[in-house]
């Protein structure tokens, strides 16, 4: 389900995601292999959470700002369905190449949705005081329908 590949970033998108995502103290890394495979993983833990149907699990993955906002992993896992239903058990996720936005660690996929449905996802991942990353948004851009 899940694979690299090589996408043209939405740059300008993400500029507008990183210029809503509080930034996080310290929040300097990003640029370090290590780093970029420990992104990978929380955003592939996430989806992996709402496949199960994980509300604790995928909540756990967001960021404080974001725990804030949602105040509980039901109301969370209830915002996914009703506004990031795309990212709710997709058809297919592709990791694509990551990059920076303003210092932030953003990592993209290309999901397929079961109605065949192409997106790009954007995650903005900062990076917590323990030194785990978590997500502090995601941006949803639609492509074309894939006709089958």
């Amino acid at each position: 389900m899940f694979s690299g590949a090589w996408a043209l970033p939405g740059l300008l998108l993400c500029c507008v995601v990183a210029a809503f995502v509080p930034q996080a103290r310290g929040a300097g890394p990003g640029t370090e292999p290590r780093d970029w495979d420990a992104i990978r993983a929380v955003v592939v833990s996430q989806l992996e959470a709402f496949n199960r149907g994980d509300a604790a699990g995928a909540f756990s993955l967001a960021a404080p700002s974001v725990r804030k906002h949602y105040r509980s992993a039901r109301e969370f896992m209830h915002r996914v369905r009703a506004d990031y239903s795309p990212m709710y058990r997709p058809r297919s996720v592709t990791l694509l190449e990551h990059f920076l936005v303003a210092g932030q660690p953003v990592q993209p996929l290309r999901v397929v949705t079961k109605r065949n449905d192409v997106l790009t996802a954007y995650y903005v991942m900062q990076h917590q005081r323990d030194g785990s990353w978590k997500i502090a948004g995601c941006a949803l851009h639609r492509g074309p329908r894939i006709r089958t």
